[in-house]
């Protein structure tokens, strides 16, 4: 057969261009899809065997991993889901695509789920093959804090508390160029705040005064100082406060004390990180950072504080770090857009390929109760009106089969909402707790319905107050709010907004997997300009602004 000079082929659905060079001819491959076609089928076997996956994207996820792999191009993909934190048909689309490539790869999970990983759905999938005569390559899977050996072509399976602190540090016990897939990503910006922040706590002043006993005197002296100034701040729900300019100072002539040499103590030779323990160390190098929030966390009861250096914003310090390797992010609900312009700026990343999957109408529609007329948060009229719509959605539902949860964030409110329930529905009615029936009602906050909503089953109705906006209140959210204006940006838009919106979706996830109802009361969404992007997070929904028993009874 006769090639011209350069020729485009297809055989066995793979292209390749045909060049004719000094009279050879030269097959290069253009476009090899066969990562993406056999980890295809392999996740369509799977389903086969297991049924129904209760998730219409594995399939297109499956070859959007295979292909980063493949490719070693970094990739942002919305699942649209919040799982339970041990399951989720997802995880096989990214699992089996690493287990087919057969290369040297990263996994990034909590410890739920990479124990979730290895005892149950990669035994799955190699079960599957086995059946099939199929088999995988061979590929060492192990769990570490480093690349077990220079030449180790296998996965490894790690925490991102330990990943980061290699990427952030100096460990460098990963090498580079190493596809890593995060799972989870909507926790990242929190992972990376806590994995950046420094402390002191009171112990270490101790401990400190034992190794240098002739820092005793100086150490004291500023631990009283301190006292003295943090506790004259009023006490707050939120236990910490931001440290004045007279605290900061005081800190910050304690820090050249104690970093100065002197002929007494030290020899020229020893640095500062040799005269101070690796805590008061860490914290030193912090404090001289840019952009920190320096706080207080204060026990008034033991007389005793905690100190706190933590970067106002983390994309400076991430940005470098995704230029070391090809990742594939994945997470439930990270932004609206499906180029989430926010959470690429919020952690630092550059161009990479956005993918973002929407829930599935058909099994993830929620029944969206929105009542017209309730007054405003923020005014007094506000508590009777939620109590009573409280009171009404419980009357209806109560004795339906299902678990009830009442999101409501402000803790004297909170209480009073449990105590005048708890009068009509007894013991039924639980505050923030696990161990509640099944057709129980829990009255709780966003942060204890986000550390444990995988215990419980899926809600029947979720009852939410006011929206999780963060509270100006709280000394942290003011601080990072003040750095916001003071770089002139947009901090509702850039900051309030996204962690309200993200919250909100996972706090309603669980719901979607019964198709319940969702009660949200806060008058905001219907009267700010924002309440379209709070709808826009809600969907798939049908929305209704009065009671409908036929919802209630479903």
């Amino acid at each position: 057969m006769f090639c011209s000079p350069q020729a485009k082929l297809e055989v066995n659905g793979l292209k390749l261009r045909t060049i004719l060079t000094s009279g050879t001819l030269l097959n290069i491959w253009l476009d090899n899809p066969v990562i993406e076609v056999e980890a295809h089928n392999l996740v369509r076997r799977l389903v086969q065997s297991v049924g129904n996956m209760d998730w219409p994207h594995y399939l297109t996820m499956t070859r959007l991993v295979a292909r980063a792999l493949r490719l070693g191009r970094s990739a942002l993909i919305q699942t649209g889901v919040r799982p339970q934190i041990r399951e989720h048909p997802y995880r096989f689309s990214y699992l089996i695509p690493v287990l087919v490539w057969g290369k040297a790869s990263v996994i990034v999970a909590s410890e739920a789920v990479i124990e979730q990983l290895l005892t149950v759905e990669i035994p799955k999938i190699q079960g599957i093959t086995d059946a099939d005569d199929q088999k995988l390559p061979l590929m060492p899977i192990q769990k570490g804090d480093r690349w077990p050996s220079r030449d180790f072509q296998g996965l490894l399976l790690t925490t991102p508390q330990i990943w980061l602190a290699d990427r952030l540090g100096d460990n460098q016990h990963f090498p580079p160029h190493i596809p890593t897939i995060i799972d989870d990503a909507d926790n990242l910006e929190q992972w990376s705040r806590d994995r950046l922040t420094a402390a002191l706590e009171w112990s270490d002043w101790t401990l400190l005064t034992q190794k240098r006993p002739e820092w005793r005197d100086t150490l004291e002296l500023t631990q009283v100082r301190l006292i003295r100034s943090i506790f004259a701040h009023p006490a707050n729900l939120y236990g910490c406060h931001l440290l004045d300019e007279e605290e900061q100072d005081i800190l910050q002539n304690l820090f050249l004390t104690l970093t100065q040499p002197t002929e007494s103590t030290t020899t020229s030779a020893e640095t500062s990180s040799q005269r101070l323990d690796s805590r008061w160390h860490e914290f030193y190098h912090q404090w001289l950072s840019d952009n920190q929030l320096k706080w207080v966390e204060v026990d008034r009861a033991q007389g005793s504080f905690k100190l706190y250096c933590s970067p106002l914003e983390v994309a400076s310090a991430l940005s470098p770090i995704w230029e070391q390797q090809p990742v594939v992010l994945i997470g439930g609900a990270l932004d609206l857009d499906k180029n989430a312009p926010i959470y690429r700026q919020i952690m630092g990343l550059g161009d990479l390929t956005c993918v973002k999957f929407t829930p599935d109408r058909q099994s993830q529609l929620i029944q969206l109760y929105l009542p017209s007329g309730i007054p405003m948060p923020n005014t007094p009229q506000f508590e009777k009106a939620l109590i009573e719509q409280l009171r009404t959605l419980l009357c209806m539902s109560i004795n339906i089969s299902g678990l009830k949860v009442l999101l409501v964030e402000d803790i004297p409110l909170k209480g009073k909402v449990a105590a005048v329930l708890a009068s009509e529905f007894g013991s039924l009615v639980q505050v923030e707790t696990t161990a509640i029936s099944e057709t129980g009602v829990l009255v709780t906050g966003w942060q204890f319905w986000r550390n444990h909503q995988h215990q419980f089953i899926s809600p029947h109705l979720l009852a939410i107050a006011t929206l999780p906006l963060p509270s100006l209140e709280n000394p942290l959210v003011a601080g990072r709010v003040a750095y916001y204006k003071q770089q002139r940006q947009d901090w509702f838009r850039l900051y309030l907004l996204p962690a309200a919106l993200t919250e909100l979706q996972g706090a309603v996830a669980p719901v979607r997997h019964k198709q319940g109802i969702v009660a949200l009361l806060d008058s905001r969404v219907t009267r700010r300009t924002y309440g379209k992007q709070v709808l826009t997070a809600l969907s798939p929904h049908v929305q209704i602004d009065y009671l409908d028993t036929t919802w209630l009874n479903i």
